[in-house]
Parts: structure tokens; sequence; C-alpha cells
């Protein structure tokens, strides 16, 4: 269990079967350096994500359902509650928020009625368990991920322990249809198109790591990698200035549990019965990178610890500010400058 999220209450755990796998490698980046960082609350706990509006306004979701407008200055107003629990967001080009509910599914909030709609609440014939994040393409069309078939965010750990790959990235058609475009990810999350509209970059948590799927040129409907071997665990991303990819960076790898995964199952087994305070912990911190959309390289980002805010797991840019979300903290916090990163690993 990498990290540990907030899950609005307590449930039962259910059964896991997790199978042998062996975790990517580790690659050292260079250091990202500290920000200035300013944090503004939030009217409750866990804002998972943070998507901006073509009016200069932030959007987030909260762990008990509200979603949340946010003006330039700061003011927060709840605008709907989807009755479940918010996670990756995207404002389409015709103005509604697309949300992704671990327990409703895709959903559409339009911010003049605050009317929410249903989308996708399940693919081929089973609910959608886990719709993680979301993106829209310039023809309209939309792409979503799934991070797990098998577990709702509560007990998303559970996923990761198993290891079995069961993330998912799906289209979904003018029509209504939905279709898979890519299956058996690890833990399937951040989704964003690139700047010029060529490819998908989607992120993997599990797997560490960033990939491309094509959508036009010679490469069309084939993956790349874009990042691998990253050195923390990926979670929402999205397309910057400069057309580069920004990545919340959850925390570092957790290597004692990173080392049960090549091991006997029947240890996860036993380590998922322990009560939650046993788990493999993590210490917050403020992590984010931006990537260069075709080499990979880093080229930008900010790493640091701050006692108000941490375990970031959105962000975007807007109107020279960098924007971050966490489902630690019921807060969202921006930096107004932030440095390049050097190349040369010390």
């Amino acid at each position: 269990m990498p990290f540990r999220r907030q899950t609005g209450g307590v449930s039962r755990k259910p059964p896991i079967d997790p199978v042998r796998w062996n975790p990517p490698p580790i690659d050292r980046l260079p250091d990202a350096g500290p920000a200035a960082l300013s944090v503004v609350p939030m009217p409750g706990d866990g804002p998972e994500d943070v998507v901006a509006d073509a009016a200069g306004h932030l959007w987030t979701g909260l762990v008990d359902g509200r979603i949340v407008r946010v003006s330039p200055d700061g003011a927060a107003t709840v605008i709907a509650d989807t009755g479940g629990r918010p996670l990756g967001m995207h404002v389409a080009r015709d103005g509604r928020v697309l949300i992704c509910d671990s327990h409703r599914g895709l959903l559409a909030l339009d911010p003049e009625t605050r009317k929410l709609s249903t989308l996708v609440d399940s693919v081929a014939g089973r609910p959608l368990m886990f719709c993680s994040n979301v993106t829209e393409t310039s023809d309209g069309t939309i792409y979503f991920t799934e991070s797990t078939s098998t577990f709702r965010f509560e007990h998303f750990s559970a996923a990761i322990m198993e290891a079995r790959g069961r993330g998912s990235l799906f289209r979904l058609g003018s029509d209504g249809s939905v279709s898979t475009v890519l299956d058996g990810l690890y833990f399937a999350n951040g989704v964003t198109v690139t700047a010029d509209g060529s490819a998908l970059v989607f992120a993997e948590t599990q797997a560490r790591r960033l990939s491309k799927y094509w959508l036009s040129g010679p490469r069309t409907g084939t993956v790349t990698p874009l990042a691998v071997h990253l050195p923390g665990y990926p979670d929402n991303i999205s397309t910057g200035a400069d057309a580069r990819i920004w990545v919340a960076m959850v925390s570092p790898p957790n290597t004692a549990a990173e080392s049960l995964a090549p091991r006997a199952p029947v240890i996860r087994k036993l380590l998922w019965r322990l009560p939650d305070r046993l788990q493999p912990q993590i210490g917050p911190q403020v992590w984010v990178l931006a990537f260069d959309a075709d080499t990979g390289r880093p080229v930008s980002g900010i790493r640091m610890r701050h006692p108000s805010f941490g375990v970031v797991t959105g962000v975007v840019e807007l109107d020279g500010r960098l924007w971050m979300s966490s489902i630690e903290f019921p807060a969202l916090a921006y930096a107004e400058s932030w440095d390049p990163i050097h190349q040369s690993v010390t």
C-alpha cells in the first residue's frame, strides 16, 4: 500500500486475491526545488482534483460528494452534490464540468442549472467501479480512466495489493456508446490531451509511468512510453503552458511495501487484514513535476514540505499560478513561481 487516502467513512474490507508482481525499477530524476505556497481553505475535506474553466474559476470535489467552484480570489461556493466520491474532473468545451465519481460513474454538471446527469455508469454490463479521470479532445470525444474494475475508492489500496492490472482507458462516443481503448493497466489514473491534440497522456499509479496513446499520425492507436520508472506515484495530470504535462506526485514509493509484491501472495493477504493504522503510511509532501510532452524529460517542478498542505493529487496551471489539490488536507494551494529543473543529477 503506497499511500493512504481519505475514505469519508469506515467500511468492511473486501477480500483480495493478489498475484506475484515485479514493481518497476526506480530511476532518479533531477531535483525539483521549493516554492512559496499559498494555502486556500475549502469547505470540506479531500479536494482530490482541481481543474479550471474559461472564466478563470477552479473546480474541485470533496470527500462528502460536494462539488465546489472557487473564484479567482479563493472564495468557494458549493454548486452540487454527487452523493458519491468525486475524483478526477475536466471542463468540457461546452462548459459542462465532467466528473469521475467512484460510486456513480462518469457525470456531467451544468454550471448554470447546477443539474447533474449521468454519462456512464456501467461498462460491458458491469458497474463502473472506480472512474478516476476524464478529458475531452477537440472533436468532443470523451476519454476516461477506471483505476480498477474490482474495488471502489474506499478500498483503492486493495487494487494496489492485488497487483492484477485491472485498470482501463475508455472512449465515450457521441452516441453514448462506450468502447475499451486499453485494458490491463496498473491503476490507471490521470489522463490529458497533448497541446497539439496528437495523443493522450495517461498515468498508471502503481506502474509509476506515463504513456502516450496516439490519436493521429503514423502511430495512431498505439501506445508508447513517455516517462517510466518514476521515483514516485503519479496521480492526476494536466496539460499546461508550453505544452508541458503536469503531474501530481502523491509520494515516493514505499520500498518495504513494494518488496512484498514479488513474494508469496499470502503475505499481502495477511497484511490487508491488519487495521489501517498498521498499514504502511507516508509523510505528506508537496510534489509536482512537469514533463516535456515529446521527450518525457522533466522540465520543472516543486518538491517541499509544508505544515498545512501535502499529498498532492491534482495540479493545473491558471493565469500564472500553479494550483494543487490534495486528498489529505481540506485545502487547495498555489504557487506563483517555480524553478526549472536542472538536468544534472546529483
